[in-house]
C-alpha cells in the first residue's frame, strides 16, 4: 500500500493498482503527472491504464470529481493543508449494498 510521502528518494512505491469491490483504483503520487497544474494528464494516463478510479497526492489541496470517468480524488491533507483555508481533509470511500461506490470529502 502507498502510504505517506513517497516524493523523491522514499522506498515506497510511487504508484499501485489494485481492486475495491467492482472497481480497477490506481494510487499515485501525482508529481510525476504534473497534478500540481491541472489533472488532465493524470485522468488520462487512468484512461490509458483502464482503472475506474485514481486517487492522487502532491498538491496537499482536496479534489472530487465522480461525475466524469475515470473518478478522480485526492484527500488533501492532514498534517499540511495548502488549499484556501488550510482546512485538514481527508475522504472516505465506501461500497454500498449495490457495489457502488460512494465518497465523503471531510474537514476536520
Amino acid at each position: 500500500m502507498i502510504a505517506g510521502n513517497n516524493d523523491l528518494f522514499s522506498y515506497l512505491p510511487k504508484e499501485k493498482e489494485l481492486k475495491i469491490g467492482k472497481y480497477k483504483v490506481w494510487l499515485t503520487h501525482g508529481h510525476t503527472y504534473y497534478v500540481s497544474m491541472s489533472i488532465e494528464r493524470l485522468r488520462d494516463a487512468a484512461r490509458a491504464r483502464g482503472v475506474d478510479i485514481v486517487m492522487f497526492g502532491h498538491t496537499h489541496r482536496p479534489y472530487l470529481d465522480v461525475e466524469q470517468k475515470p473518478m478522480v480524488l485526492n484527500p488533501g491533507s492532514l498534517s499540511y493543508p495548502r488549499q484556501e483555508g488550510r482546512k485538514a481533509s481527508y475522504i472516505i470511500m465506501e461500497i454500498d449494498r449495490s457495489g457502488n461506490a460512494e465518497f465523503q470529502l471531510n474537514y476536520v
